[in-house]
């Protein structure tokens, strides 16, 4: 049976890139040659964006369009379509704006005004504020509901003694007679004029007309033209970051229930589906979305998120990707998770797992300096704030990765948008870096961002790939795409094999006090002990135990890990007492929930759960010792190594383990035990190329010795498919023979004036060429030459760069011994020297940052460049 790794040996992997093409109106021979650049780089699809286009569905578009497919077609290429006029996705392309007002946006919004008693024929003011355009451009409305709540005398919150005061409203007064004590009224309203007001002509996405005015205006359009190509070169939509965006401010990721001032998204059925829930009368609660108090604060914030999430998946997400699938193609993108927000309203869509359920893929998009290498704990700059690192290095693609393996429809699939609006600071070495880091947390799928056709300089979120051939790393990445195909190769279409589930947080995060999940899964990470995430619908749903094992689709965890929740729902708390009754390990965090989100009693399942000897409450930075123990692992690794990354899958009948340097400084010499015996090969999946592994039996395991540089990354595989393929001989450890000191001849290049060089001068040390007076900002290539003497010896021979910024490429006796876009800058010379004297030249190529230096790289650390060595030639020993 051909294995996965005899494809990618033999060059027949699967396209796993999709980068967006940005659309503006250009030229036909300038599309024609970005399609041309963007196959040469060794992918085999686009995603089209108008960004923006000036004719979206438009004759010049369709034109453009019909440009791209033939280019497509003719180049056995994939289209994806951006689902929008612009980015993000819900504009509908402006048909939206005179929309009847029950397909635009809906918001509720409160007012309060405070009032003491006993005081009898008291009124006040509750209509709302007029909308005068250009003075108050959020006015209007229609009253809702009037309801006054009264407040402790001592401490002014609210409390539990609540009147409907919506009947004795006349003419937008209220008129009352205010009984004894401190009573607050609030003036529930809705209104059409609230949110973000940058997104005034979107959609509803709780309604389903609304939602269907996107796929009538776009989805249909695309249909019409291009029936034929649906399901053959055209692969189906991209939506990009949809969301509620019903906060004004559009970057606040604490966007939530309980931020006072904020309007919230609603609907007619929402306020259909809370009266079902709560009553006729529920309208009397609605304050405690915005304000505490009160032991209906968590029922009534937990039902809106419940039902508003729900709303959300079924009208929006689910909607498009049915449409999508009935008309043979699908449906992919992502939301916004910044920051946490994957649980919260304003831009965000309130429950990840449920947002992005009706999709073909799992999703999520890395930008803006979100991923820093080094900082995985400390908070760090991104463009818009401070980063939270745990989240974005433990929590973000972890999560996105979990829902491929949990939906059966997405085919263990996750889409990451990856390297944009980083600037040109960013180079192939840092591209490489943030592939790897997705990969090995189980994404496959990558949409770099972007090929813009605009001439060069394009100030829209760089780095551009091509850059209209300003770019002079471009011709290097070719190098990188056929690194990520192979991996995404090798570690698709297999199981995942994972220690733990980890619950998701979002229900606890509604309902009361709670802990991240990135935070367990952060000790787990560092211990080299792999999990998924589970949001409550699948413990309530699909999963099962099974011979006191969890089992979810084709993924058996140990057991289950339940960050800190004050309260869970209810159905989600039951299902953990059946589990643990079948003797699956289930481990509390800190401490077990207190009550339930819905408020209900549930003393009797607490008192079960706490008695259960499969149920325990562990202290957080206990976790990975107590999994240790108990022997919920996978592999064994000898010695702390926090920033040794692993992601194991199992196919038919072939093992595949990725391991990942994640530091940035420092290398990673370690022994790893795995739970696998027979053949064992090292695959070196930038050289398409197998070793042989030194193993050592261990029982039924084996042991290998790993050494890994800073970013640097192998792959272990083993299983009865390796039987045919045999392994180069690995190198034992290499020596310093000799180090080449100079001195150079240095020569540049630009990226258009490549491969012709001009000569700079003598170099008689390596030095970083940013410092040097005319070269400080040089972006392009740098040429070293020099000559070396060499005794031939039977030793297999390498030359070592030392520090190199960035991608190089080595000439020895005119021959190219390749090209390494990150460390470690090692060549084999073995076959190559001569006796006597060597010619060499080192080709480095940094970014166009130090011709360019963009907003965006301002808030990166940048690093020098040049060859600044030492260059050693190495023999094995």
């Amino acid at each position: 049976m051909s294995s996965r790794l005899d494809d990618v040996l033999a060059g027949n992997e699967d396209n796993y890139i999709l980068p967006f093409f940005w659309q503006h109106g250009e030229e036909e021979e300038v599309l024609r040659e970005e399609m041309a650049r963007i196959h040469e780089s060794k992918i085999r699809a686009v995603c089209v964006e108008a960004r923006p286009h000036p004719d979206f569905l438009g004759p010049k578009w369709w034109k453009d369009m019909d440009i791209i497919m033939e280019e497509a077609r003719a180049r056995d290429m994939r289209v994806w379509i951006l689902d929008d006029d612009h980015f993000p996705t819900g504009h509908a392309a402006g048909r939206l704006k005179d929309a009847p007002k029950e397909l635009r946006r809906l918001f509720l919004s409160v007012n309060h005004v405070d009032a003491v008693g006993p005081r009898r024929n008291s009124s006040f003011m509750v209509a709302p504020v007029p909308y005068v355009p250009g003075y108050f451009e959020t006015g209007g409305g229609d009253i809702s509901a009037v309801i006054a709540i009264k407040r402790d005398s001592i401490t002014g919150e609210l409390t539990d003694i609540i009147k409907d005061l919506t009947a004795k409203v006349e003419n937008g007064k209220l008129y009352w007679d205010v009984p004894e004590g401190y009573w607050r009224i609030f003036t529930i309203i809705e209104n059409d004029k609230n949110g973000d007001p940058k997104k005034k002509d979107y959609l509803n996405p709780l309604v389903k007309e609304s939602v269907r005015v996107l796929i009538d205006t776009v989805h249909e359009a695309f249909y019409d033209r291009y029936r034929d190509d649906f399901g053959r070169t055209i692969a189906g939509f991209f939506s990009d970051e949809p969301g509620f965006y019903n906060d004004e401010d559009t970057f606040d990721y604490d966007s939530k229930l309980g931020k006072q001032g904020v309007t919230l998204p609603w609907s007619a059925e929402m306020d259909k589906l809370l009266e079902e829930e709560f009553g006729s009368d529920y309208k009397k609660f609605l304050p405690f979305l915005w304000h505490d108090g009160g032991k209906m604060t968590s029922k009534i914030r937990f039902s809106y998120m419940n039902l508003v999430s729900k709303l959300y998946a079924e009208n929006f997400t689910m909607q498009i990707g049915d449409w999508c699938r009935e008309h043979g193609v699908e449906y992919i993108g992502h939301i916004l998770e910044d920051n946490n927000l994957h649980t919260r309203l304003g831009a965000g869509s309130g429950h990840f797992f449920r947002a992005l359920g009706g999709q073909d893929m799992s999703g999520l998009d890395v930008v803006l300096w979100q991923l820093n290498p080094g900082f995985d704990e400390i908070p760090s700059r991104k463009f818009s704030g401070e980063a939270d690192n745990e989240f974005y290095n433990y929590g973000m693609a972890k999560m996105a990765a979990s829902l491929a393996h949990l939906d059966p429809k997405k085919k263990g699939r996750t889409m990451a948008e990856v390297f944009g609006a980083y600037g040109w600071v960013e180079g192939l070495k840092l591209m490489k870096w943030l592939t790897d880091h997705m990969l090995v947390r189980g994404v496959n799928y990558f949409v770099p961002h972007a090929f813009s056709p605009k001439e060069y300089p394009d100030y829209d979120c760089p780095p551009h790939m091509y850059a209209r051939g300003k770019n002079p790393q471009y011709r290097y990445y070719q190098y990188l795409n056929q690194y990520t195909n192979r991996m995404s190769h090798l570690l698709s279409g297999g199981t995942h094999v994972a220690s733990a589930a980890v619950l998701y947080h979002a229900e606890a995060e509604w309902s009361g006090n709670f802990m991240y999940f990135q935070k367990p899964v952060k000790e787990l990470m560092r211990n080299q002990i792999d999990c998924d995430i589970l949001p409550c619908d699948a413990i309530i749903g699909d999963v099962e135990v099974q011979n006191a094992k969890l089992i979810s689709q084709d993924e058996t965890f140990d057991c289950l890990i339940i960050p800190y929740s004050e309260a869970l729902p209810t159905r989600v708390l039951k299902r953990f007492a059946d589990f643990a009754k079948q003797g699956l390990p289930i481990f509390f965090i800190d401490r077990l929930p207190q009550r339930s989100c819905e408020g209900e009693v549930i003393d009797d399942v607490i008192e079960i759960l706490a008695a259960n000897e499969s149920v325990e409450v562990i202290l957080l930075d206990g976790l990975a010792e107590k999994m240790k123990n108990t022997g919920y692992f996978d592999i064994q690794v000898k010695g702390p190594q926090p920033y040794l990354r692993y992601f194991h899958v199992n196919h038919q009948e072939m093992d595949v383990f990725m391991f990942f340097n994640e530091h940035p400084i420092h290398e990673i010499v370690t022994e790893v035990e795995l739970p696998v015996t027979g053949k064992i090969l090292f695959y070196d999946a930038y050289e398409n190329i197998v070793r042989d592994a030194h193993v050592s039996a261990v029982g039924a395991k084996s042991l290998i010795s790993i050494k890994l540089a800073p970013f640097e990354t192998i792959v272990v595989v083993s299983g009865s498919d390796l039987s045919g393929i045999e392994g180069s001989p690995s190198l034992n450890k290499l020596q310093i023979a000799s180090t080449i000191e100079g001195p150079w001849s240095l020569s540049t290049a630009t990226s258009l004036q490549y491969p012709s060089f001009t000569p700079w001068g003598p170099l008689e040390s390596l030095t970083d060429i940013s410092r040097v007076g005319s070269l400080q900002s040089f972006s392009g290539t740098l040429r070293y030459e020099t000559e070396f003497n060499w005794t031939t010896e039977e030793k297999r021979v390498m030359i070592d760069l030392g520090e190199v910024f960035e991608t190089a490429e080595v000439f020895v006796n005119d021959e190219s011994l390749g090209v390494r876009i990150s460390g470690p800058y090692q060549f084999e010379l073995s076959g190559i020297l001569r006796e006597g004297k060597n010619s060499l030249v080192i080709e480095v190529t940094n970014t166009l940052v130090k011709e360019n230096p963009d907003t965006l790289s301002r808030i990166a650390q940048h690093e020098p460049s040049g060859l600044l060595g030492p260059v050693h030639i190495l023999v094995e020993e």
